[in-house]
């Protein structure tokens, strides 16, 4: 048998092509010889608020919402934005975002994941930062908010995420590629604030590759390239509810089937048949006890998730 590495009969140390060992090597190391980004995290923090209802008997209106922050300081000052910040030298960006949660609700034991890099160099006026953004879900019995240091104001804001066009085109140069073009008005509003957004998703298809771009074609009120973060997590979140249990960590402990299916509609922003949604989460929550109490209407018997079968 051949060894894939041959043993070393020599206890000199390796040498690269100029002579080097590792030690030597690293202590002549420039490392500004690169120029090095700063490196932040934004949080994209979704939780799902009501609407005032003045009829006892109907059920109220359930709406996503997004935790946004209105910045205290330069640049950008007076804009609202995704809560975040740079990570510091002691940690990893999951723990920065963790920590940024923690800051802006108070909440460490939230549901979180990574979405996605963002690293143009032009997406920040100060320098170039890259931003390693991460989405988070709070159920509603547990928001609570408190601007940072570097905030004025934080709100929970309601989304409406329409589509505004779509359109296909074909590409025949030297790789034939389809081109899949999306716009979406993205208007976030809190009591008398209104913020508006266009953003263009992009995707290019050809017989080897596909790879999405998002453009932000006009922007009212949102800091940096927020409403792209804003836009790609809410993408993710559509794409997961279809086929997994996430909603569920938008519900509080115990609650009724149709209260999880207004989220879900919410969510996706589409009407779903009962019959096949209560279908669709069978395996995903169990019965209690408990029924609704000082209502409007019937009672209804209360459920919660099985979290083991939460597959994310």
């Amino acid at each position: 048998m051949i060894e894939k590495y041959p043993l070393r009969h020599s206890q000199e140390p390796l040498r690269d092509k100029q002579g080097l060992t590792e030690t030597e090597y690293l202590t002549s190391y420039q490392a500004d010889d690169f120029k090095h980004p700063s490196v932040a995290t934004d949080m994209a923090i979704f939780t799902i608020t009501e609407k005032p209802e003045t009829n006892y008997r109907k059920l109220p209106e359930k709406q996503l919402s997004i935790l946004l922050i209105q910045r205290g300081v330069h640049p950008y000052l007076g804009c609202w934005a995704l809560p975040g910040g740079f990570v510091r030298p002691e940690e990893t960006t999951e723990q920065a975002a963790k920590r940024e949660l923690y800051e802006e609700t108070g909440l460490n034991q939230v549901y979180m994941e990574q979405l996605y890099t963002f690293s143009e160099p032009d997406r920040d006026p100060r320098t170039w930062v890259m931003s390693c953004a991460y989405m988070a879900l709070i159920d509603s019995s547990q928001r609570k908010l408190q601007a940072g240091d570097d905030a004025d104001n934080a709100k929970w804001f309601r989304i409406s995420f329409r589509l505004l066009e779509e359109r296909k085109s074909y590409q025949h140069d030297a790789i034939t590629a389809i081109s899949f073009t999306q716009s979406y008005e993205l208007t976030l509003s809190a009591d008398d604030i209104v913020l508006h957004s266009v953003i263009q998703r992009k995707q290019i298809q050809t017989e080897h590759s596909s790879t999405i771009e998002y453009s932000i074609l006009e922007n009212d009120g949102l800091a940096f390239d927020h409403a792209k973060i804003i836009a790609y997590a809410l993408e993710r979140l559509r794409g997961k509810v279809e086929y997994t249990g996430l909603a569920l960590h938008l519900m509080p402990s115990r609650f009724t089937l149709t209260q999880l299916q207004q989220v879900y509609e919410v969510i996706l922003g589409k009407q779903l048949l009962k019959p096949a949604f209560r279908r669709k989460i069978a395996d995903l929550v169990e019965e209690t006890d408990c029924y609704t109490e000082n209502e409007g209407h019937r009672p209804s018997r209360l459920y919660r998730r099985k979290w083991e079968n939460m597959i994310n």
